[in-house]
């Protein structure tokens, strides 16, 4: 750790790439050990960032101390996530065609660090081994990460990336298997995972950062009577309440029949306001309509119009017909006219493999083109072997 300065390891560990836990596991000879997981998500190498390659082999050296620090201290130790990083040229898909694949400071860090039990022949010995090569040593085709623009899933043209590294020890003597989940979807990483053949010790009390500590946890649940409140009661109520309960039976009928008789009693007042009774509204009318002066009506002549001539009827058949037509002429005008001046987007171009619609896409890397339209292959990336892939073809949208 000399080797790091204050302000550099405040640097590696302000982005939250690492995750350290510590747990009492109990191996099937009945010891009891330390195991300790770290979980990380490592640093990509951006090649347009040099100074994030940098970040990267550091952050690679501060996780390689602390492991073996833990390792000297008699821990195991897992190491698992993402390292960002295919080791070897079986866990890429295009391996050969990478310019200096071994050559990569990322996978020159992971020979050191990892032993080659389980994997092709070769003098590492590291402290660690990956485990899913220690029990599929040959296996083509394991990926754990694929591109999600291209849709290199659906055609497994990915590469390794997420692992699950643990002390030579420990694997060769807990791990049972380990394994990865392509199928399970939701993000352009597949979960992997192992078996060890431990059982858990539980603490005998919680850890300080444990959840049941935290504030909002702290409290004990509230009772639902704790939000009713029982009111105080007003003098004359609490009176009348006491006169009540000390009544008789027979008194309490008595005041009974007398709300009774009150309420049954109709109101004079009401009825001299001139409140109407219900039968009032079906009663018949006193008064009687008064006669209306006499009218003249027109005669039965003036009301019949003359007979229309069939020539008339025909004339105007003809006329509706005439306008109707002229107006449907005028509306195909018009849409001939739109669809002339919104002709609306052109056909996808075929791609010259497949000879299918194309997809358009939009040029984002910085430069002369950024902005500008293309067509592609609509078919998913994969082996150029491989006829149900991706072709070469490519077209500008328009001229630059």
């Amino acid at each position: 750790m000399d080797d790091f300065t204050q302000e550099e390891l405040r640097a590696l560990d302000s982005e939250g790439r690492a995750l350290l836990t510590q747990h009492k596991i109990c191996t099937w000879e009945g010891k009891e050990k330390t195991l300790t997981l770290i979980n990380v998500y490592c640093p990509h190498a951006d090649p347009g960032k040099p100074e994030r390659l940098a970040f990267k082999m550091r952050f690679y050296r501060l996780l390689q101390i602390r492991a073996e620090a833990l390792l000297a201290a008699g821990s195991h130790v897992i190491i698992l996530g993402d390292l960002n990083t295919a080791h070897r040229p079986i866990d890429h898909w295009d391996a050969v065609n990478l310019e200096c694949f071994e050559e990569d400071p990322g996978r020159k860090w992971m020979d050191h660090l990892l032993s080659n039990l389980g994997c092709q022949a070769g003098s590492h010995t590291g402290p660690f081994i990956d485990s899913y090569r220690y029990f599929h040593p040959k296996q083509k085709g394991a990926f754990t990460c694929w591109s999600t623009v291209s849709g290199a899933r659906h055609l497994n043209y990915g590469s390794r990336l997420d692992y699950v590294l643990g002390d030579r020890t420990l694997v060769m003597d807990t791990f049972q298997a380990s394994f990865l989940l392509p199928e399970v979807m939701g993000s352009d990483h597949c979960p992997v995972g192992a078996v060890l053949s431990v059982s858990s010790v539980p603490a005998k009390q919680c850890p300080p950062l444990c959840t049941r500590f935290l504030p909002e946890f702290a409290g004990t649940q509230l009772k639902i009577l704790r939000f009713l409140v029982r009111l105080e009661q007003d003098p004359v109520f609490r009176q009348s309440a006491l006169q009540l309960s000390n009544q008789t039976p027979v008194q309490m009928r008595q005041n009974k029949a007398r709300v009774r008789s009150t309420r049954s009693r109709p109101s004079q007042a009401g009825s001299s306001r001139g409140q109407k009774n219900l039968m009032s509204y079906f009663q018949p009318s006193s008064s009687r309509p008064q006669a209306s002066p006499n009218l003249e009506l027109p005669s039965l002549g003036t009301l019949v119009t003359p007979k229309t001539s069939e020539e008339d009827v025909m004339a105007s058949v003809v006329e509706g017909r005439a306008k109707a037509s002229e107006a449907k002429n005028e509306k195909e005008v018009r849409t001939s006219f739109w669809k002339s001046l919104l002709g609306g987007p052109l056909p996808m171009p075929l791609c010259g493999g497949h000879r299918e619609p194309c997809v358009m896409r939009t040029v984002k890397k910085p430069g002369p083109n950024l902005g500008r339209h293309f067509y592609m292959c609509a078919r998913p990336q994969g082996p150029p072997t491989d006829p149900s892939s991706r072709c070469s073809f490519f077209l500008w949208s328009r001229p630059n």
